[in-house]
């Protein structure tokens, strides 16, 4: 076999690797729960560098950062019930994507969004 019908060693890689949603969003809500933290930190962080002096934004922090975890592992153990025939089922690519989608708007979104409702709520009071 000449070197021009080898398959690259990406191509043996991916193809040895078998198909697994369930290992899939684990690592998904894993990345997600990074991002979700590492945002909310930081526009915490920025709310109170605004110099309000309210407890609100760490309680907030703390909360929000527990609330989340077993959101995620919600996702995470609905795909952790299928069978191994389940779990290598190309068939399950709509609904992992669909999870996939929904996990990642939340990671990305609700730190915006809870911040936003935290310095409107500072500014009431």
């Amino acid at each position: 076999m000449d070197k021009a019908q080898r398959p690259s060693a990406a191509k043996q890689m991916h193809a040895s690797r078998k198909l697994d949603w369930r290992r899939k969003m684990s690592d998904n809500v894993a990345y997600a729960l990074l991002v979700y933290t590492g945002l909310q930190i930081f526009w915490t962080m920025t709310t109170l560098k605004t110099g309000h002096g309210s407890a609100l934004p760490y309680l907030a922090l703390v909360v929000l950062i527990a609330a989340i975890i077993p959101a995620c592992r919600l996702f995470e153990k609905r795909w952790a019930a299928l069978s191994d025939s389940e779990a290598a089922n190309p068939e399950f690519a709509s609904r992992f994507r669909r999870d996939q989608i929904v996990l990642w708007l939340c990671a990305l979104g609700l730190p915006l969004v809870l911040t936003g409702v935290f310095r409107a709520i500072t500014a009431l009071f």
